[in-house]
């Protein structure tokens, strides 16, 4: 069982395992995620799964370490570090085979042991720099 302490470590371990049936089943059915554009994404983890594969995908040695986690009762915020290199097109930009050096920072609500609700705050425009695209 996940916890607000646990949390953020089990979503990278299965992250950077490229674990999607494990990344999958951390997530509540009525998961959402709100992301760097800060548009809300609903609907259960086919979204969370959907998302990580992306990222995955177009930074196939894409790797997260958590930096910090500050938990409380049924919430957590954690920083992120985000390394990888641009392989694969995303977001309509061609690959550019440049690295990327990112801090994010991640806040979660659980309900009934899973992520019901992933807030992810991250400089865009960084990741769009340094990938070239800007």
């Amino acid at each position: 069982m996940i916890t607000s302490q646990n949390v953020h470590a089990e979503l990278k371990a299965a992250f950077n395992a490229r674990d999607y049936a494990k990344f999958g089943s951390l997530l509540h059915p009525e998961y959402s995620y709100m992301g760097g554009d800060g548009q809300v994404h609903a609907g259960g983890p086919a979204v969370g799964v959907g998302i990580a594969q992306m990222y995955a995908t177009a930074f196939p040695d894409a790797k997260l370490e958590v930096l910090t986690v500050l938990a409380s009762g049924n919430s957590a915020a954690a920083e992120y570090r985000a390394t990888g290199t641009h392989q694969v097109d995303l977001f309509g930009i061609p690959a550019s085979g440049k690295s990327i050096d990112l801090q994010i920072a991640n806040l979660i609500e659980l309900r009934d042991g899973l992520i019901y609700l992933e807030r992810e705050y991250m400089d865009m425009n960084a990741m769009f720099t340094q990938i070239g695209a800007r």
